[in-house]
């Protein structure tokens, strides 16, 4: 064999192993009713994790995870998380975590999927206009709770890698899924489960993808940042029992009105927190941040009238999206104990509860957090030398997440996008919080990506929550598109 008939055979074989796109497109293309009907078996099962009583629904929805995820070839495993302990005192077995493996080439570079398929309760009489465990095609939006969180992102994971397996395309990377059912009550029995595998099933992952959030606009996004969660409880206690305020009204000092003159202590009406020290922990906006919120794709009347307000705190878009993603934020959320069902009652409650959180950024941190409020309350109680007791407990510490924009898994997913969208994504925060993207970074050390499908007008936890199919669909192709840009990642950065 001559030397040009040599080379010409080299030639053919780098062309044989290009990343053949339009083909894997065209497949996922063809094969969209086969995706939704899927979608519409997974919605039909009530995996709500906060309800008991669906528990085996939620066991079904895992055992339906791993059966998908074995009839692919993959080495599946269904993982014992141990069990919860229930208000009366029993206890349940958690839901089984799912695991499974595609590929084990140690010239690979191997990603790890996370994604969840519990879901928050959903009920026809909440106001929904179709049955919400009954996926619904309206105008190309598939109606259904769970539909956009989680479970059509796991579906166009496993779909992705499906569409390599039918064209027998080698997997540009080796896969690994990680798939739980409690994420909606906070991933009980998960954070144990990391550890325990961080010198097995995660020893030889270089990139975790967590596609569990949504974009911000009609516009591609990614992820880079989440805020934590510090939620607290105040506890005002005064007399032994509830009193009438007929007859014991002006004799005592109320624990409700010491419960609300405290708690108008913690944040100004123009949104300024008070608690002093929490301002100042934060990490200053620097002028790189400042430019990337001002390209970022953002409508503030479409979010304003989406949210059903006549004014937002903030008027323009980067001091929004900046209190939205990179400041704290005081939310009071409810007073267990008073008195709230319908009609007049007369009544001094005798111990009241007030429930509120502080969502947390960089640098802050949940344990200085804890002391701050804990002090500043007892010092502003102390003032109006009340009677009462005053008890202030922090019941959830999640600590916020932050990425590096230019880490070579960013660039991976803004070349995927371009390829799939013909457009750069928005490099976006999530105000919420994903306490799992912080278990894996501290856990196993491994670089993190949040990659999101579902739209911004999905309404997750909502009434009426949905995917639109072209979201769906696309973002199948995305994911396919961002294995074959990580399979270029030459070196970890």
């Amino acid at each position: 064999m001559g030397p040009f008939a040599a080379s010409y055979i080299l030639l053919v074989a780098s062309a044989v192993r290009a990343f053949q796109y339009t083909e894997l497109a065209q497949y996922v293309d063809s094969h969209q009713e086969e995706y939704v009907e899927a979608l519409r078996d997974w919605v039909a099962v009530e995996s709500d994790s906060s309800n008991v009583l669906k528990r085996s629904e939620l066991n079904r929805m895992m055992e339906m995870v791993a059966q998908k995820l074995r009839q692919m070839g993959g080495t599946v495993e269904l993982v014992d998380v141990g069990e919860q302990e229930l208000p009366d005192g029993s206890t349940l077995a958690l839901p089984k975590v799912a695991t499974a493996q595609f590929g084990s080439d140690p010239n690979k570079r191997t990603v790890c999927v996370y994604g969840h398929v519990d879901v928050q309760p959903a009920k026809l009489e909440d106001g929904w206009a179709t049955e919400p465990y009954n996926l619904t095609d309206i105008n190309g939006n598939l109606y259904g709770r769970g539909a956009s969180d989680n479970k059509a992102p796991v579906l166009a994971w496993i779909h992705a890698v499906a569409a390599y397996q039918a064209l027998s395309m080698e997997l540009p990377v080796n896969v690994k899924f990680l798939i739980e059912g409690m994420e909606e009550t906070g991933s009980n029995g998960l954070d144990a489960m990391i550890l325990a595998q961080r010198d097995t099933f995660f020893s030889d992952v270089d990139y975790i993808i967590i596609s569990d959030c949504g974009w911000l606009s009609r516009r591609p996004a990614l992820t880079y940042g989440t805020r934590g969660n510090c939620y607290f409880y105040a506890e005002v206690e005064g007399p032994k029992q509830d009193l009438h305020s007929g007859v014991y009204g002006g004799a005592v000092i109320e624990p409700m009105i010491d419960l609300i003159g405290i708690l108008d202590t913690l944040i100004s009406p123009s949104g300024k927190i008070l608690i002093p020290g929490i301002r100042e922990a934060v990490a200053p906006l620097s002028d790189e941040e400042w430019k990337m919120y001002q390209d970022i794709q953002f409508d503030m009347d479409n979010y304003r009238n989406k949210v059903g307000v006549s004014q937002l705190m903030y008027n323009n878009k980067v001091d929004l999206l900046a209190h939205l993603w990179r400041y704290p934020t005081v939310s009071i959320h409810g007073i267990e104990g008073a008195f709230s069902d319908p009609g007049t009652k007369t009544v001094i409650p005798a111990k009241v509860t007030a429930k509120f959180s502080i969502r947390q950024v960089p640098n802050m941190d949940p344990a200085a957090v804890k002391k701050q409020v804990t002090d500043y309350l007892h010092s502003v109680f102390a003032k109006r030398k009340s009677p009462n007791k005053l008890k202030v407990t922090m019941v959830i510490g999640a600590k916020p997440w932050l990425a590096d924009t230019q880490h070579a898994l960013y660039e991976a997913g803004k070349a995927a996008v371009k390829r799939v969208f013909q457009m750069d994504p928005d490099l976006i925060r999530e105000g919420g919080t994903i306490p799992v993207a912080r278990t894996f970074q501290d856990v196993t050390g491994k670089s993190i990506i949040m990659m999101p499908i579902g739209g911004f007008d999905d309404g997750l936890h909502s009434q009426n929550e949905k995917i639109s199919r072209y979201n769906y669909i696309e973002g199948t192709k995305l994911f396919i598109a961002y294995l074959n840009e990580v399979s270029q990642i030459t070196i970890q950065v």
